[in-house]
This record gives structure tokens, sequence and C-alpha cells, in this order.
């Protein structure tokens, strides 16, 4: 489902030479989200070909994945005439991946953080003078709405060019209580009950029993674990967070649809 978060004339190819490791397997080893795998795979050839630096870059980068691409380089089509056209399609089957490597457009782009009021993320927990942590960061939309009333919140964030963003509005605005960090959802850089709140939106959902798990482990007895998405349109539930025990709060968004937030009182023992 196109998110229509780019328009891929906007974006030069190139833009994959700032792509993460994860993000480059996800891409060509897991990409499943490619309506027709068959022209995916033909576009990718004839851009990567058009394209070696970035043919190259991909294969050093994820070296995993440097059998796929001489695979698709070797299968390329000679002599094409339809390059930028294959170059366009690639960059828009990952656009949510392409996004990210122009942070500073994201507010204008994505609807869910255009469109959202920070308020709704108070309306969950208070925050007050709390030690937070907003896994998947992004470009911050909840990291810095917390650090208005939390005394601490940290962003762990897997994206270079998300976290570098996030540090240059620290910077320019003179925040002080925002620490920026790598950190994927199943591997917290963090020591057992370390927060009070520990936040997180459109990021939960590839794996839910392990990532709820590492959440938790990361939040103190009595914390709160949220997911707090943006607002867009035809936002879907969650059953798989209600059936491990997260609580629905549910309003009307910007675009007139139901949006679903979750939270959940987190219950252990400190052995």
């Amino acid at each position: 489902m196109a998110l229509g978060w780019i328009d891929p004339h906007d974006y030069s190819f190139n833009s994959f030479l700032l792509l993460e490791r994860f993000q480059v397997r996800l891409m060509l080893l897991e990409g499943g989200w490619h309506n027709d795998k068959t022209e995916w795979r033909r576009s990718m050839g004839v851009a990567l070909t058009a394209n070696p630096v970035v043919a190259w870059y991909l294969k050093q980068r994820c070296p995993e994945c440097a059998g796929l691409v001489d695979t698709l380089l070797a299968d390329a089509p000679s002599n094409p005439t339809d390059i930028r056209k294959a170059e366009e399609y690639c960059l828009a089957s990952v656009e949510d991946f392409v996004i990210y490597t122009t942070p500073d457009r994201m507010a204008g782009q994505c609807e869910f953080i255009r469109e959202w009021n920070p308020t709704r993320l108070f309306e969950l927990v208070d925050f007050s003078d709390k030690t937070v942590l907003d896994v998947g960061a992004g470009s911050g939309r909840l990291t810095f709405a917390a650090a208005t009333v939390a005394a601490k919140v940290y962003a762990s964030e897997p994206v270079g060019t998300l976290r570098e963003f996030m540090r240059d509005k620290i910077t320019t605005e003179g925040i002080t209580n925002v620490q920026v960090l790598d950190g994927l959802i199943t591997d917290l850089p963090f020591p057992d009950n370390t927060f009070d709140v520990v936040m997180s939106g459109h990021v939960v959902g590839d794996d839910w029993d392990e990532e709820v798990a590492e959440l938790t482990r990361v939040c103190k007895p009595g914390g709160w674990l949220i997911d707090c998405r943006g607002d867009s349109p035809g936002d879907a539930p969650s059953p798989e967070l209600l059936e491990r025990g997260w609580e629905e709060v549910s309003y009307t968004g910007s675009f007139g649809s139901l949006m679903h937030n979750y939270r959940k009182r987190v219950v252990k023992q400190i052995p």
C-alpha cells in the first residue's frame, strides 16, 4: 500500500547510499511489501546497473545481500531505455526508508506527524518529572513533546540520518533534557528497570512478544508502556496489544477517523 510520503521524482537513487544495514536487508532479502516482485527485481537490476556505486555500497553495507545484488545485476536487461522510471519504481517501493534520508521533510510529508496533536500523548500518562524512553524515535515526534514536561528523555533510533536530525534540533533549540542514541526495539542499550515511561509509535509489530518483552524489561515496575500513533486516515486497531493486556485509548483524529492509542501498566517484581 502506497503511503504517499514521497514523490520519487524528487529523490535521487543515491538516497540508497544513506540506508542502514538492517534497511538494506529488509529491502533486498525481506521485501515482502513489493506488490510485483518480478517488476521490482527487473527495476532494481536496471537501476543498480546504471548506478554501480549504489550496487557496491549495498554489497559492502550488507554482505549477506551481496549474492542477490550480483544476481539482480546479471539478470538486468541489456540497454534499457527506462532507467529513471526503474529508479523511481524502486524508490517508491521503500518510501518509508527513503523519507528517512530527508528527515527535515518528514513533518510536512508524513500525515501522521503533520496532523498529530501532542495533547494525545499527555492524555495517556503523566510525564511530569519522569525518565522516559522513546523507542524508534524517528524525527522526534514523541521525544520532543515529552521533553517539554519530563525530567529526561532518551531517544533510541537505529537510523543514522534521524539521529543526526534530532541532535541538530537539540543543539539549535538548546534542549538540555534529551539524549539520542542507537538501538533496536529488540536490543535496547539500557539496564533492566530504568524508565518510568517507555513509549513508541508505529514501531511494535514485527515480533509482538519479543518486542513487548524488551520494552517491559527496561521499564520500572509500576511504570508505563505506551503505543502512541500519529494521526492518519484509516488507522487500524491492534488486537495483538489488547491480547497482551494493553488498554486501548481511542479518539477521533484530524481526518475524522477513529484513532487507537495503547498503554499498559508494568507489573513485575525486581529479583
